[in-house]
Formats: C-alpha cells, structure tokens, sequence
C-alpha cells in the first residue's frame, strides 16, 4: 500500500484546514520569543543540550527531526499530535499513518520533555519541543538558523487518516504538491525553498522500487530520471516491494551538509522522489533551482529559515486552547 491511494482525501481535509486559517494566523500571532523566560528560564538551553547531544553522535537525526516537524504541521497544524501513540487497534495515530512509518526522533523528543518536566513539570509544550528541536539540529550541522517564537500548546486529536491525506506524497505531481501547500498557508516558493531540506537525510528504498523497476507496470524504469543515476541507483536498491531496510541518501554529492546541492541533483535529472523531479515541471519552482545551482546557493540560508519561520505557525494552539502534555505520547487524562 501506498500513500498514493489517500491523496483523494487530501480535497476532503483541504476544506478543514482552509476554513481554521483565520484562527490559525491569529494563534500564530500569540506567539512570542522568550515564552518561557519567567515560567522555565532553561527550557530553551536544555532543548539545545540535548538535541545537540544526539545529533553530534548521529547527524542524521537533522534530517530526522525536520521531517518529524514538517509531517507533524501538515496535519492539523504544529500542535505535536504526531507524536501521541496508538492506544488500540482500531485508535490509530498520525504516527502509524504510512508517510510516519519511516520517522526517526522520537526518543530525542521524549529525552527532552522528561529533562523539561523535571526542570518544570507541566509547562513547556511538546509543539513547542518539536519546533525549537529541529531548528537546533539543523544548526548543529551548521546549516541556518531562524528564530523560534514559542507558546504552542499540545493537540488533543491525532488520526492516522489525516495523515496519509494531508501530508505531501512522495509521488505527487507539481499540481498536486502545490495544492498541498497551499492549504497550509505556504506558497510555492515555500515549497521549493522547504523541498531543499532533502540535502540531508535518507530515503528509503521502498519507496522508489516501482520508479526504479515497474513504472507503468511495465517493467520499466521512470523515463524522468537520469540514466547513470538510475542504474546506481538500482546497485543499490533491490528489485523487492518488501525491502523496508536499504536505503540511500537524497543528496548523493554531500550527503551530510545542508547546502544546495539537492538542487543540483534535481537540475540533474537525479531527484530521488517523483516528487522531486516535479520541480521542473514548473516555471517558478524550476527557476529557483537553476538560481541556487548558478549562484552556489547564495540565498538558500536566508530562504529556508523564512520558509521554516512560516511553517512552524502553521495552525498553532495558543491561550487555553489545547494542552501542555505530560508525556508527549500521550493525552492527558
């Protein structure tokens, strides 16, 4: 199965999100720096402490916890409903939905709510966790940095149908991605500048098998890819639907620095997902990659803290609004 088979669902949810916008832009607007200067002095130092720790000992965790942020506000907003477990067979979370299986993070996100709760118990959101967490395993790999206004509270509600509707798949079309972002408020410049954060990080081979060996059911590979990399590519990934371990970089040039190299792969014709070679398919998106391959990325930095300013205020919860959970998997009861 396929996050292609919920994308119809993706029109259904579409109309909720649109119709909180205007709660979700004054919500963002509650937002402030320093939420928690008087409440709990240390909660930023000690969401960096930690999120440094890990990162320094696997630095692909970056790519980890940017993923989990961005998968976590394309549902329901940034209100850390990703992070809630399953607590039946039949009350499945955003965390069990088939975009999520792959995630990697969520123990760093827990190591640090127990280090907040005994710092402050019950203070510090797990939204706000999340948001000031992948910002500073971004930095830790020195890639830029944006400033993290905070205030969120935690959601109440989490579905696993929300999630393989909503979040962006990696077999969109351009028309369908931007679509997907434009329900959230983003603009296709966001996109662009947000789909840059595959110059870190895995993907799975799973994942492009049928891209790889049955496009059109054929037994053929995606004519969109470059055939030097698609050949590597398959010395790499196995002719198997039921290979969930293999995996290789997004960016094969410099896997493990945030720079621009993503958009050279991708003016290459060497986009790992379908929904990286439907970049080109666009005038704005297409010339945005050229630009940052022409210029070595001179505003890529300044363009992807903007961007990442943007969506982690995505339909946030502020005031009364929600909770300041416990346990980050867990609702209070």
């Amino acid at each position: 199965m396929t996050p292609q088979k919920f994308l119809p669902l993706f029109l259904i949810f579409a109309m909720l999100v649109a119709m909180a916008n205007a709660n979700a832009y004054a919500n963002a607007n509650a937002l402030k720096l320093d939420f928690y200067k008087k409440s709990c002095p240390n909660a930023e130092g000690i969401v960096h402490r930690i999120t440094e720790q890990y990162v320094k000992h696997v630095p692909n965790f970056a790519a980890g916890l940017l993923r989990m942020a961005f998968h976590d506000c394309a549902v329901r907003g940034c209100d850390a409903s990703l992070l809630i477990n399953p607590t039946a067979a039949n009350n499945q979370t955003e965390k069990t939905a088939i975009p999520n299986s792959t995630l990697r993070g969520f123990e760093i996100i827990d190591n640090i709510k127990s280090a907040l709760e005994r710092e402050c118990p019950g203070v510090v959101s797990c939204a706000d966790i999340l948001a000031l967490a992948s910002r500073d395993a971004v930095t830790t790999i020195s890639g830029p940095w944006w400033e993290v206004p905070t205030g969120r509270r935690d959601g109440k509600v989490s579905l696993a149908s929300e999630a393989n509707a909503l979040i962006p798949s990696p077999f969109a079309d351009i028309a369908t991605l931007k679509q997907n972002f434009a329900a959230l408020g983003l603009t296709t410049k966001d996109l662009v500048v947000l789909s840059g954060s595959h110059t870190i990080g895995i993907g799975h081979c799973f994942v492009i098998q049928s891209r790889l060996y049955n496009f059109t059911g054929n037994g053929d590979t995606d004519p969109s890819i470059s055939p030097s990399y698609a050949a590597w590519l398959k010395t790499r990934c196995r002719p198997s639907s039921n290979d969930f371990t293999s995996f290789v970089f997004m960016d094969r040039i410099t896997p493990k620095v945030f720079d621009e190299k993503y958009y050279t792969m991708v003016t290459q014709n060497r986009g790992l997902f379908q929904s990286d070679a439907a970049l080109l398919n666009d005038k704005e998106t297409r010339d945005y990659l050229e630009f940052q391959v022409k210029t070595m990325g001179s505003t890529f930095p300044k363009d992807f803290a903007e961007s990442m300013t943007k969506m982690i205020q995505i339909g946030v919860l502020t005031g009364i609004q929600g909770e300041i959970r416990k346990n980050c998997g867990v609702v209070n009861y």
